[in-house]
C-alpha cells in the first residue's frame, strides 16, 4: 500500500507525506496538489505508522471541502477512515461542546443560532435601549461583536478599551447580547470557538483529555485561520506538537472576515523546530501564466519566499487589452469569449473577474445583447441585487403611482418601522378611498390604527416620492431623480451602517453604478424620461437567457475565485484606484493584499489568462481617468503580449509618467469639476487626488484637463 500511497506524489509532496512526528508547515502554491498532500498524509499515520484514525483532526474552511476529503481518505483506506474527524472549525468545536456542554456551563441541548436568530435578538435590544435601527443596525452591531469575539474579547474587554461613549454603547450591547444568548441556553457561530477555547484554557482536566484524543492535528489553509482558530490548534497540538498547517501566505486575501496571515507566517517563532516543504510544482497553469504570477507576487515583502513551476513549458502569452473605457472593456470581454468558443473551450471553462461588484453591470449588458449565457457565482445579477431593487422600487412608483408592490418595496427600504401590519392597514384605506398607496402616504390621519412614528414615517415617504415626482415633471433627467433617492430615503446611510465597511460600500457602489446607468440613457435618449429608462432596464433585466446546453460563462470578484480554475481567465479593470482599491494604495499591509489577491487572479487560468485596463471609467457616478494598475507593470515584457492598438496618452502598461507638477495643498481649477484643492498624492504623483464641493476624486496628473490657481 506504501507504493499506492507514495507512486502519485512528487518529492516535495512525498517528504510532507511521510513526515515523521513534530510541527509541519507546509506551504502549498496555487496548484500544488495540497489537498492530495493531506488525504495521503492522513493514510500514511494510519496504514503505516499505526495511528489509530480516531486520534486524528483534519480540518478544513467549509463542509463541502470536509466531505470530499472523507470521501478521499475512503478511497485510500476504506473502512478504517470510519470515524476520523475532517470537519470545519466550527463543526468539530460543536462536537466537543457537545460532549463537554457541563465543563462548558451549557445544557448538552444547547441551541446554535443562525444570522436570522441573532438579528431578531439584537433588534429587541436595540430597542429595549431606545436606539434607532436605521442609524445602527444590528447587522453593524452584529459584525463589531464577531470581529471581538474572533479576538477572544469579552464584553468586559472592549469596555476597558473603550476609548469614548460610542464604543462604551457597543460593549454594553454585546453584554446584553450575550446574556441573551445564556438566558436561551444558546451560542452563535463564533461562540462554538470562543467557548471551546476558553474551556480548554480554563479546565485542566478537559483540556488533557482532548489532547490526548488528538494526537495528529491537520489544518487546510492556515492563511485564513483568524485569532480563535490559532489558539484551538495551538492548544490542542499540544503537547505532542504533531501539528501540520498547509497553507500559502501568497493566497491570503481575506482579513476583512478576520482572518490573519501572521498566524501563516510566524509558524517557525511558535514552533522553532518545524520542517518547513515548499510545494511549488504547480499542475494547473503553463509556464507563461506562472512566469507572469510569479513576478507580481514576490514584489510583497511579507511572504515566505517561492516560486511556481510546472512541467507545462510555453503556453500563449499573456494579453493586456488597452480599452477606451468600460463600455469598450466588455466588448472585448464578449470579442474574446466568442474567440475562446470557436477553438473549443466551452462556456463552463470560460470566466470573467472583477475586483467590485458594481463593474459586471456593463459586462452583464453586452452579454445579454450579444446572446451569451452567464453566471455570476457569489451574488446575484445585477438588477437582481437586492440594494438595486431598492432604488428602483422608489423610481417605479414615482412614475406609476398604482405599483403597489414597489410601494410596498420602498416603504420597507431602508426600515422605517412600517411593517407588514402597518402596510397593510395603509393598503385598506387606500382601497376604501380607492386611489394608490402612495396617496394615503401623504394624508396618513386617515389610517387608522396607526402609531404616531408611524404615521410620521408615512407622511415622510408620502413627502420623499412627491418631490420625486416633482423633479420628473420638471425634467430632471433620471439620473438626478435616483441621486435625490439615494440621499432622501437613507438607503445611502443604512447601506454605510448595515454590516462590514467593505460590504456596505460595495452595496452603494452598485446604487452608484445604477445612476451611472441611467445617466448613460439619459445621454443618449433623444426624449429621456423616468419611464424611459425603467422600460430599458426592465427589457434588458428581462431578457430569457440562450440555450444553456453549451454551459454559461461565469463572473465573479476576485475574492470568490478562490479554489477555483479555468481554461481561459480575464481579468478586468486592472487600474490603479480599482485593482489595486483605492482604499489599500496607502496602506503597506492592505495593497500587499490587494497584490496577494491579484496573484489569485491570475493562477485561476489554466491556458489562456487576459489582463484589461481602460483609459476612463465611470466609477461611483463619476467619469474617472485611468492608469494601468501597477500589477501590470510588475508582469516581465516576456510573459506579456499586447493587443495591436498601442496604449494611449501614455496609460499603457511599462510607460514611464513623470513627477506631477501638482502638490498637495494647491488650489486647481478643472475644466469639467470647477475649483478644488489636492488633497493627496500616488504612485509617486501620477494620481491627484481633488477635493471638488465636498466630492473626492482621482485624477491623472498628466491628463487631467486642469490647472493651478495663482496665489
Amino acid at each position: 500500500m506504501s507504493t499506492d500511497l507514495l507512486g502519485s506524489l512528487n518529492p516535495p509532496q512525498r517528504e510532507a507525506v511521510t513526515h515523521g512526528d513534530g510541527p509541519l508547515l507546509v506551504l502549498a502554491g496555487a496548484g500544488s496538489g495540497k489537498t492530495r498532500v493531506i488525504t495521503h498524509r492522513i493514510a500514511w499515520l494510519v496504514q503505516q505508522c499505526g495511528v489509530p484514525v480516531r486520534e486524528i483532526l483534519a480540518i478544513t474552511f467549509t463542509n463541502k471541502a470536509a466531505g470530499e476529503m472523507r470521501e478521499r481518505i475512503s478511497e485510500l483506506i476504506g473502512p478504517q477512515s470510519s470515524g476520523l474527524w475532517a470537519s470545519t472549525f466550527h463543526s468539530a468545536c460543536a462536537r466537543i461542546l457537545r460532549i463537554e456542554h457541563e465543563a462548558a456551563g451549557y445544557d448538552r441541548a444547547f441551541s446554535i443560532y443562525d444570522d436570522a436568530d441573532q438579528q431578531r435578538i439584537m433588534r429587541e435590544i436595540l430597542k429595549d435601549e431606545n436606539i434607532d435601527p436605521k442609524r445602527l443596525t444590528p447587522r453593524a452591531v452584529l459584525g463589531r461583536i464577531s470581529a471581538a469575539k474572533n479576538e477572544l474579547l469579552h464584553p468586559r474587554d472592549l469596555s476597558e478599551q473603550a476609548a469614548d461613549e460610542a464604543e462604551q454603547g457597543m460593549a454594553r450591547l454585546y453584554q446584553r447580547y450575550q446574556d441573551r444568548l445564556a438566558a436561551n441556553q444558546a451560542m452563535d457561530f463564533d461562540d462554538l470557538l470562543m467557548v471551546t477555547v476558553e474551556m480548554l484554557r480554563r479546565d485542566p482536566v478537559v483540556r488533557e483529555r482532548w489532547q490526548r484524543r488528538f494526537r495528529y492535528v491537520l489544518v487546510d489553509e492556515y492563511q485564513d485561520t483568524n485569532h480563535a482558530q490559532y489558539w484551538l490548534v495551538r492548544i490542542l497540538a499540544e503537547p505532542e506538537r504533531n501539528v501540520m498547517v498547509v497553507g500559502d501566505d501568497d493566497q491570503g486575501i481575506y482579513s476583512w472576515r478576520g482572518a490573519d496571515i501572521r498566524n501563516i507566517l510566524e509558524f517557525k517563532a511558535d514552533y522553532p523546530d518545524a520542517v518547513t516543504i515548499p510545494l511549488e510544482q504547480n499542475y494547473r497553469s503553463t509556464s507563461t501564466i506562472l512566469e507572469a504570477a510569479n513576478a507580481v507576487v514576490r514584489n510583497n515583502r511579507g511572504r515566505h519566499p517561492k516560486k511556481l513551476f510546472t512541467d507545462r513549458a510555453g503556453g500563449e502569452p499573456v494579453s493586456v487589452a488597452v480599452c477606451t473605457d468600460e463600455h469598450d472593456e466588455a466588448r472585448m470581454v464578449v470579442r474574446e469569449i466568442s474567440r475562446a468558443t470557436a477553438e473549443g473551450h466551452a462556456l463552463d471553462q470560460i470566466a470573467v473577474f472583477y475586483r467590485t461588484h458594481a463593474q459586471s453591470r456593463v459586462i452583464e449588458d453586452q452579454l445579454v445583447r450579444s446572446g451569451i449565457s452567464y453566471q455570476v457565482l457569489g451574488g446575484p445579477r445585477f438588477y437582481e441585487r437586492a440594494e438595486v431593487k431598492d432604488l428602483m422600487s422608489y423610481l417605479r412608483v414615482v412614475a406609476n403611482p398604482a405599483d403597489r408592490e414597489a410601494f410596498t418595496r420602498a416603504a420597507g427600504s431602508p426600515k422605517r418601522g412600517l411593517g407588514p401590519a402597518a402596510l397593510a392597514k395603509v393598503a385598506e384605506a387606500a382601497e376604501a378611498r380607492g386611489v394608490p398607496m402612495d396617496s394615503v402616504a401623504r394624508e396618513p390621519d386617515l389610517v387608522p390604527g396607526l402609531n404616531a412614528s408611524q404615521r410620521d414615517a408615512l407622511l415622510g415617504l408620502g413627502a420623499l416620492l412627491e418631490r420625486l415626482r416633482d423633479m420628473d415633471a420638471s425634467g430632471s433627467p433620471p439620473d438626478r431623480v435616483m441621486e435625490r433617492a439615494i440621499e432622501d430615503s437613507g438607503l445611502r446611510e443604512a447601506l454605510l451602517a448595515d454590516g462590514p465597511a467593505e460590504a456596505g460600500l460595495g452595496r452603494l457602489d452598485n446604487l452608484q453604478e445604477l445612476v451611472g446607468v441611467a445617466a448613460e440613457y439619459t445621454a443618449r435618449a433623444d426624449e429621456p424620461t423616468l419611464r424611459g429608462f425603467l422600460e430599458e432596464v426592465a427589457l434588458v433585466s428581462a431578457v430569457d437567457e440562450a440555450d444553456d446546453d453549451g454551459g454559461r460563462v461565469t463572473l465573479m470578484t476576485v475574492h470568490n475565485a478562490k479554489g477555483l480554475e479555468y481554461d481561459v481567465v480575464m481579468v478586468t479593470g486592472l487600474e490603479e484606484g480599482l485593482f489595486p482599491h483605492v482604499r489599500s494604495i496607502d496602506d503597506p499591509d492592505g495593497l500587499e493584499e490587494e497584490r496577494r489577491l491579484c496573484y489569485v487572479a491570475l493562477t485561476r487560468a489554466r491556458e489562456r489568462l487576459l489582463l484589461s485596463h481602460a483609459d476612463s471609467r465611470a466609477l461611483r457616478g463619476n467619469r474617472m481617468y485611468a492608469i494601468p494598475s501597477r500589477f501590470i507593470e510588475e508582469i516581465p515584457d516576456e510573459a506579456l503580449g499586447r493587443e495591436d492598438r498601442p496604449p494611449r496618452g501614455g496609460t499603457g502598461a511599462g510607460v514611464s509618467i513623470g513627477v506631477s507638477p501638482f502638490d498637495v495643498g494647491d488650489a486647481v481649477v478643472h475644466e469639467s469639476f470647477g475649483e478644488g484643492v489636492i488633497t493627496g498624492l500616488q504612485q509617486k504623483g501620477r494620481l491627484i487626488q481633488v477635493r471638488f464641493d465636498d466630492k473626492e476624486r482621482v485624477l491623472m496628473a498628466d491628463m487631467a484637463p486642469m490647472r493651478r490657481l495663482a496665489g
